[in-house]
């Protein structure tokens, strides 16, 4: 990437002896080599994402297929060895299980054979005679394509091509078109295999698309209340930090008393007799003890840092002054997560398609199975890495901006004439000169959750399986101090971030004087950043938890299996709209 504009500083020296800590009118590119290394990163993602539309085939995930090498709702190319294969299934877009109600999954591989039907059958049929008048009357046809609707009363073997009696009625489900029966016994047994056994972006995109509704109103109700608590900081700061403190303290005391009163509820409760009941009551004494030593530590800390509400009240007020000046910074963790949600499709679709990648398999019965190529998994972990790096590089990006369009504010001499357009002047500046810190610093959030990620998948491999007390200890140690690293290296990146912002240096020059900045007055800088952090959390919370009782109402009265989609998603979306105040405080 060409670097514009020549190297030269703002101030008189070419080489001042102490920096000025001021904005950089004349900068230099910073970080240039991981520039380029990112850039030979994403060469790889790109060779990877035209394989993958070259080797993949998505419709078979998003359409469904046939057990004979058919996708539904399309022509197919004819299979060598499968007689059954290459039909028109351009009319037969919905999938339909012939023994849905005792599915059971060998193999990898579930035991139904599977069809492309025209429609899904909306009644129970009892009898070979009503599933032959199904298909006269529907154009669905329920038997294997070699068998004729006219013998299917006739044939001896129609028993094994046709579906196991009674037929139960069913529904075509949403994005998969898959036929869901609808008998209370046989969607039980369906769902817990289909849910538990299939293919995990099944799951996913299925929890997603039938708690859209859900999904949509949590979010709009999650940016009102964002937007509320953004105006709340805004106008009334000094009486809203002692309205949260007041709040948590109460909030503390009524959770640990609760708590407690159930537990003593519980003990003196001579009923009880079950061992589930008594592991309850563990439970909920190990709930009240957490809760209390919770308690007693946030209380200590309100007390001790009692002294600095007037400095994070100011501190605020600065903010809110800085956002006046340049209002759009509050909408700009919405651009960010545009892009981000952008991104996360782009790799999601790349997924799907290196997923379908396989070469075509003729098993017993002219069936065809999809075998995965051995490369498959380098390129899996290749592209989780691309996940990783670009998410946080996007997030660096916006640190960066934000950072650099406040100083531009708050450094600006005349106070009755401010900037023109800080954000775009702090995205130029970015695009032209810092793109190559950002990049490093994600990288080391990158290089600190790749392992994370590892430690859970091998918790997860190895869940279910008889592990002793010290494995599971070690992993739940590693776990948590990867953990607990990446929260320190997040926060060390955010300092270095901003000193490039002002000093326009390279990340490790940033990181190190952030460090001797913040080392003169540790105590007190520390603990000012803590309280504010405190408080942004206090409304992030006020963000996020009114949402959770009615939609954990709304998503188990509609009998929502994967319920955990649209929390997540909401909860990404929740950050992402209540995000702004702890940028700009930062």
């Amino acid at each position: 990437m060409q670097c514009p504009g020549a190297q030269y500083l703002a101030s008189a020296e070419r080489t001042p002896r102490q920096r000025e800590w001021r904005p950089q009118l004349y900068r230099k590119c910073t970080d240039t080599t991981w520039l380029f290394l990112f850039f030979l990163f994403w060469t790889g993602l790109m060779f990877i994402t035209g394989y993958s539309v070259a080797a993949g085939a998505t419709g078979r995930l998003l359409f469904g297929s046939d057990s004979f090498g058919n996708v539904c709702g399309q022509k197919n190319s004819p299979v060598e060895g499968a007689p059954l294969s290459g039909q028109d299934m351009t009319l037969k877009k919905h999938v339909f299980f012939m023994n849905s109600c005792h599915l059971e999954v060998k193999d990898v591989r579930l035991s139904s054979t599977v069809l492309c039907v025209a429609s899904c059958p909306g009644e129970q049929l009892d009898t070979l005679e009503e599933v032959q008048l199904f298909a006269d009357n529907n154009g669905s046809f329920l038997c294997v394509y070699s068998l004729n609707s006219i013998n299917y009363t006739q044939n001896p073997n129609a028993d094994s091509l046709c579906p196991r009696l009674p037929v139960p009625p069913s529904k075509s489900f949403p994005l998969f078109n898959r036929c869901v029966p609808q008998t209370p016994e046989c969607y039980s047994l369906f769902a817990s295999v289909l849910i538990n056994d299939v293919d995990i972006l099944h799951r996913i995109l299925s929890g997603i698309m039938s708690g859209r509704d859900t999904i949509l109103g949590l979010c709009i109700f999650a940016l009102a209340l964002s937007l509320a608590m953004m105006v709340t900081f805004r106008f009334i700061t000094t009486l809203l930090v002692h309205i949260f403190i007041a709040l948590i303290i109460v909030g503390l005391l009524f959770v640990c008393g609760v708590l407690w009163w159930l537990y003593y509820d519980y003990t003196h409760d001579l009923s009880i007799e079950l061992d589930t009941e008594r592991e309850n009551m563990k439970c909920l004494l190990g709930f009240a003890l957490v809760s209390t030593v919770i308690m007693v530590v946030l209380l200590g800390l309100i007390f001790v840092l009692r002294k600095r509400i007037k400095l994070t009240v100011e501190l605020f007020q600065v903010i809110n002054k800085a956002i006046s000046s340049s209002p759009f910074l509050l909408f700009q963790p919405l651009w960010t997560f545009a892009i981000l949600i952008s991104f996360w499709v782009f790799w999601m679709a790349v997924l799907l398609s290196l997923g379908t990648a396989g070469a075509a398999r003729v098993i017993e019965g002219g069936q065809v199975e999809y075998q995965p190529l051995v490369g498959i998994r380098y390129m899996w972990w290749y592209h989780l890495i691309g996940l990783i790096w670009t998410s946080e590089f996007i997030l660096a990006c916006q640190h960066i901006m934000v950072a650099g369009a406040l100083v531009t504010c708050y450094f600006n001499r005349n106070k009755n004439d401010p900037p023109d357009r800080p954000i775009l002047w702090s995205l130029s500046i970015l695009f032209r000169y810092h793109q190559g810190t950002a990049i490093k610093g994600s990288f080391l959030i990158t290089v600190t959750r790749i392992p994370r990620t590892i430690l859970m998948y091998i918790s997860s491999a190895l869940e279910g399986k008889q592990r002793g007390p010290w494995s599971r200890c070690v992993c739940r140690h590693c776990f948590c101090c990867s953990w607990c690293l990446g929260i320190c290296l997040r926060q060390f990146n955010q300092n270095a971030y901003t000193t490039t912002a002002i000093n326009g240096t390279d990340f490790c020059t940033s990181a190190q004087g952030a460090l001797q900045l913040l080392s003169k007055k540790s105590s007190h800088l520390t603990s000012v950043q803590c309280f504010g952090d405190f408080i942004i959390f206090l409304g992030k919370i006020l963000g996020h938890r009114p949402r959770v009782l009615p939609a954990t109402s709304s998503l188990f009265q509609t009998g929502h299996a994967g319920f955990f989609q649209p929390f997540i998603l909401k909860d990404l979306n929740a950050e992402a709209f209540s995000g702004a105040p702890k940028q700009t405080r930062s």
